[in-house]
């Protein structure tokens, strides 16, 4: 069972848009993708509770986006995401920066690199 989340994406208008991604902030709806397009409350849906692209509406004097852009600026927004996942497991295995930066006090930066800092690099490395 997928969980979604709905979380609040403020465009550069100010203007807000409600964006459906799972759990783990990763896009699942051509609607995250859309809202990238441009800002504002540009487009809507005709059946809101069928979201599907042959019932977007276009609100501005803006192109509609064609199904095959959206499918594939959604693909891309996934990839982008998925790309990322190492940096989202590091962070959260890195020790919190208050520690951190006690153990470089302590015992200096040679010593905090190599134990605290390469282990979790090497446990999640950087894909290719």
């Amino acid at each position: 069972m997928e969980i979604q989340i709905l979380m609040l994406h403020m465009q550069p208008s100010q203007n807000s848009e409600i964006r459906r991604m799972d759990i783990n902030g990763r896009a699942t709806h051509i609607e995250d993708y859309l809202v990238t397009v441009r800002s504002g409350q540009w487009f809507g849906w005709s059946d809101a509770k069928n979201k599907v692209y042959a019932n977007l509406i276009v609100h501005d004097d803006g192109s509609k986006p064609t199904e095959q852009e959206c499918t594939d600026g959604l693909a891309q927004m996934q990839s982008d995401h998925d790309a990322k996942e190492y940096q989202r497991k590091r962070k959260a295995e890195y020790p919190a920066i208050e520690d951190q930066l006690d153990y470089i006090y302590h015992n200096g930066l040679t010593k905090w690199k190599a134990d605290m800092i390469t282990p979790v690099k090497e446990k999640y490395p950087k894909p290719d």
